[in-house]
């Protein structure tokens, strides 16, 4: 069971990715072929006072994808780069899975183009694990599909809740629609379609929720659409950093706050881990016709091992075929989508306005004259 791994992408590769991939090898004993370019590949391992071995494979790639690059030009004018040979080795069978911290635009082009997409997925979505009460909460989509149909989010549904419950280990997870309020009324068209849809699919369905319920431990599975969730994921990325300088700024302007840092040291290690993201590794894109992982692209050694690991967990627990058939068991119901009661009331008030436009044009009613027999009995 390799996993296939892109040495080549990422702000620190190809140290950070090596070095990485061969932690993932002594301490979760995951075979690994690392793809790119060789020599830079064994200078790291020499580095590292490692060699090629069966469980650490070299494959050799002539071409990187740089960080900055456009993916269409990637996909046309690098048909050698290590990101797509690391995809092409999972679907000839080679690797179970492939992971890269490189550009993040053409992993995702690359990924559907060269794996394809599931039986009964129309668009493939990057799920990600947020710090929440408990545990995390797996947002998606996180920045896949900006724009989705009502079919979509029933689609991500599924796909979150089977990654949630074979992968992070949750029973039954509780799913939730991201929302501007809890009641029915709320969200657009498009959440309110899917909502109705939800409703009927085979799921721990709880309805809307909202952006604090991101945290709170309240739901497991949060759907919305790629635009919003990469907002969200940022938002989120951001008042974390912001969070932690405040603290640094509190704990070392005075010796009262120094005092104080060395009193709470060992809680405040432990809320930097649930805020670390090297923690999770990476986010599996979900959908695409072999497994897929997204890392940052300033991955640490310690993320990329956690990376590896998230996708050898997903290939062991077969999390593909049990998407695909989560799929088909959904009733009809859920995958029908209802008339939007904001379209009827459209087309009820063009109607309308068109109908009391054609009346006012109409000439006024004239009444008809008598006749002369009428005429002649009034003389």
């Amino acid at each position: 069971m390799f996993i296939a791994v892109d040495a080549m992408g990422g702000d620190h590769a190809p140290g950070a990715i090596v070095e990485g991939a061969l932690q993932a090898v002594e301490e979760h004993n995951v075979p690994v072929i690392l793809v790119g370019d060789e020599d830079s590949i064994r200078i790291e391992l020499e580095r590292l006072g490692k060699e090629e071995s069966e469980s650490l494979v070299i494959r050799h790639a002539t071409e990187r994808i740089e960080m900055g690059e456009s993916p269409i030009a990637a996909i046309r004018g690098k048909p050698d780069s290590s990101m797509r040979v690391a995809l092409q080795l999972v679907k000839s069978g080679e690797a179970n899975a492939v992971v890269s911290a490189g550009n993040s635009g053409a992993m995702l082009a690359l990924a559907v183009t060269t794996l394809g997409t599931l039986k009964g997925v129309d668009r493939p979505a990057i799920v990600t694990a947020i710090p929440a009460v408990g545990g995390y909460t797996c947002l998606l989509d996180a920045g896949a599909n900006t724009e989705c149909k009502p079919l979509h989010f029933v689609q991500f549904a599924i796909m979150g809740e089977v990654y949630a419950r074979l992968v992070r280990g949750i029973p039954s997870p509780r799913v939730g629609v991201l929302s501007n309020g809890e009641e029915d009324s709320k969200g657009t068209d498009l959440t309110r379609l899917a909502h109705a849809m939800l409703k009927k699919a085979h799921l721990n369905y709880i309805g809307y929720v909202e952006g604090r319920d991101l945290n709170n431990g309240r739901v497991d599975v949060i759907v919305t659409d790629g635009f919003t969730g990469n907002v969200a994921l940022k938002s989120l990325e951001g008042f974390a950093h912001f969070f932690q300088g405040q603290l640094r700024t509190l704990f070392t302007a005075s010796w009262k706050g120094k005092l104080s840092y060395l009193l709470i040291r060992d809680a405040l290690t432990d809320l930097r881990a649930s805020f670390d993201p090297s923690e999770v590794g990476g986010a599996p894109l979900l959908g695409t016709d072999g497994l897929a992982i997204i890392a940052h692209g300033a991955s640490s050694p310690k993320a990329m091992k956690n990376a590896i690991r998230v996708a050898e967990e997903a290939s062991r627990q077969d999390i593909n075929r049990k998407i695909v058939e989560s799929l088909q068991a959904l009733p009809e119901a859920a995958l029908t989508v209802p008339e939007s009661k904001s379209s009827r009331r459209l087309w009820a008030s063009i109607r309308d306005r068109f109908l009391h436009t054609r009346e006012s044009h109409d000439p006024p009613a004239v009444a008809p004259e008598p006749p002369p027999e009428e005429e002649k009995k009034k003389e």
